[in-house]
């Protein structure tokens, strides 16, 4: 299983920068997997070694998006997030923002989908400082968690 805590991916972070590794980084609910994740999460895996998943806590997902989210628990979304092919590590963060786990693994890449301009990235200020690149990477419109729900009626 890739499910890490961040102390277990802060140490695995010296290795992997002994070794030239990059570390690419990037959050999110992942409520329900649908084509886009895939999809966005094979471009991000391509920006570099070693792709790091930051899940929103079941918990921060209800503060951020309502009582009736998540649909699926934070130890199911790990779960199948891990069981995908481009994810190398999963690590489930409780705060509302992923800024406190980006200033403690220090990522090479931090991306997002294209729904989000570079500069308007949690994190992308530490990133920027210690010399990585901040990207804002594919959004296949009409493919949401959110669509999805609201296809099916609740």
């Amino acid at each position: 299983m890739k499910i890490a805590t961040v102390t277990e991916l802060t140490k695995l972070r010296q290795t992997w920068k002994r070794e030239g590794k990059r570390l690419i980084f990037t959050n999110g609910c992942f409520d329900i997997i649908h084509a886009g994740h895939v999809l966005y999460l094979r471009e991000a895996r391509q920006q570099g070694d070693i792709l790091v998943i930051g899940l929103n806590s079941d918990a921060s997902v209800r503060r951020l998006k309502g009582s009736t989210r998540p649909v699926n628990s934070q130890e199911d979304r790990a779960i199948v997030l891990a069981a995908l092919e481009a994810v190398d590590y999963v690590v489930i963060f409780d705060e509302d923002t992923p800024y406190k786990l980006i200033s403690q693994l220090k990522p090479d890449v931090l991306v997002k989908g294209g729904d989000w301009q570079p500069e308007d990235i949690v994190g992308s200020d530490i990133v920027l400082a210690a010399g990585g690149e901040v990207k804002s990477l594919v959004f296949l419109e009409g493919r949401s968690t959110s669509s999805i729900i609201e296809k099916t009626g609740k």
